[in-house]
């Protein structure tokens, strides 16, 4: 690689400036970045300044870049030093940038660098008729073509001395040429032409929806001959193991008339069974049993009856005893006989009494 110092003071001009419509390009691009950022588009502003200037980059022009961004010097000075797509002395019409890195080198790079040194001479050497120079750079991103070189904005690719010599002829004539590979390769294809996809029904878009077709002929084709097969299977095993005859399949079978309450009734027969009472019965599902009935004693009958009389008939109850009960039907005898009330039980007594759940709970009757 060669040292990336400006151009000899003799070679400066002396101002620079860019044109009216690059003013206005440049405007544009720094118009893309927020207040504050405007560094950003010194690479693009850079080398419009550079396709201006004739292809190589004076200081001046770096300088008014910087001005117009806002920029130290130095710093743009080291952006257009660091990349060698900027040319910092004058160049030919045609500037040849040669890829000299490993996959290029290993594909014939070195040839064609020996090329360049026997007819144009050192790098960044102008030729005597002014249209060519060339410098050797780092990778630029077509390996799978090596080797390669970029003259102006083009690729030129699959290089061989001989090659490249016909195609400096062809741009010093003026006569058209062929950009990217000179063999032929398309893309980035393998040396010698492509050796997969290499059928363009494949993705030209006339196959779309053949595959198909194909397979559904071949379910058509395996679908009958798999019926015939099926069919005749199927007669061997009629004529081998024949059905037997069911003549009544499919017809309505014939059930018995409902026997309920209402069909009873309408018959003149008694609704309810005595068989469907006995049924209905569940005897162990209740425990009460029926309390056998209990006569009074004579003498709750005659203070029932005094502490129920109508008004007029005098009580001969003592005036501090409440009226008994009357007694329940079905009560047991317990209960039915009231005994004349005596002391005052002590408190204690009647409150663990009252405490108890069969005392509390109402009596039946009441």
């Amino acid at each position: 690689m060669a040292n990336r110092r400006l151009a000899p003071a003799a070679e400066q001009p002396a101002a620079f400036a860019f044109s009216s419509e690059n003013a206005e390009w440049a405007k544009g691009q720094i118009e893309k970045y927020p207040e504050g950022r405007q560094a950003s588009a010194v690479i693009p502003l850079l080398w419009k300044a550079q396709e201006q200037n004739g292809g190589w980059l004076p200081q001046k022009a770096i300088e008014a870049v910087a001005d117009e961004l806002g920029m130290p010097h130095i710093r743009v000075l080291e952006v257009a030093t660091f990349y060698t797509m900027f040319a910092l002395e004058p160049v030919g019409k045609f500037w040849i940038q040669l890829c000299g890195t490993v996959p290029c080198d290993s594909c014939g790079a070195r040839e064609l660098k020996d090329y360049l040194h026997h007819r144009l001479g050192a790098p960044g050497h102008v030729s005597a008729d002014g249209n060519f120079s060339w410098l050797e750079v780092e990778c630029l991103g077509a390996c799978c073509n090596a080797p390669m070189a970029q003259i102006n904005q083009d690729y030129y690719e699959d290089l061989t001395p001989d090659l490249l010599g016909k195609l400096m002829d062809d741009l010093a004539a003026g006569r058209p040429v062929k950009v990217g590979s000179q063999v032929g390769r398309t893309s980035s294809e393998p040396l010698g032409g492509a050796d997969t996809l290499t059928d363009a029904t494949l993705f030209d878009g006339s196959r779309v929806g053949a595959w198909r077709k194909r397979f559904e002929e071949k379910e058509a084709e395996e679908g009958s001959e798999q019926g015939k097969a099926e069919a005749a299977s199927s007669e061997r095993r009629a004529a081998a193991e024949p059905k037997p005859a069911r003549p009544d399949a499919g017809r309505a079978v014939e059930t018995p008339a409902t026997d309920a309450p209402a069909q009873r009734a309408a018959a003149g027969e008694t609704p309810v069974k005595p068989d469907d009472k006995a049924n209905a019965a569940d005897g162990t599902g209740s425990t009460a049993q029926p309390a056998a009935p209990t006569a009074p004693a004579p003498e709750t009958i005659a203070k029932a009856e005094a502490a129920g009389a109508e008004a007029g008939t005098q009580s001969d109850l003592p005036r501090n005893e409440p009226p008994p009960q009357p007694a329940a039907s079905g009560a047991s005898p317990d209960a039915a006989v009231t005994k004349p009330a005596g002391p005052k039980a002590p408190a204690k007594a009647s409150a663990t009494k009252a405490a108890t759940p069969r005392s509390s709970a109402p009596k039946k009757g009441n």
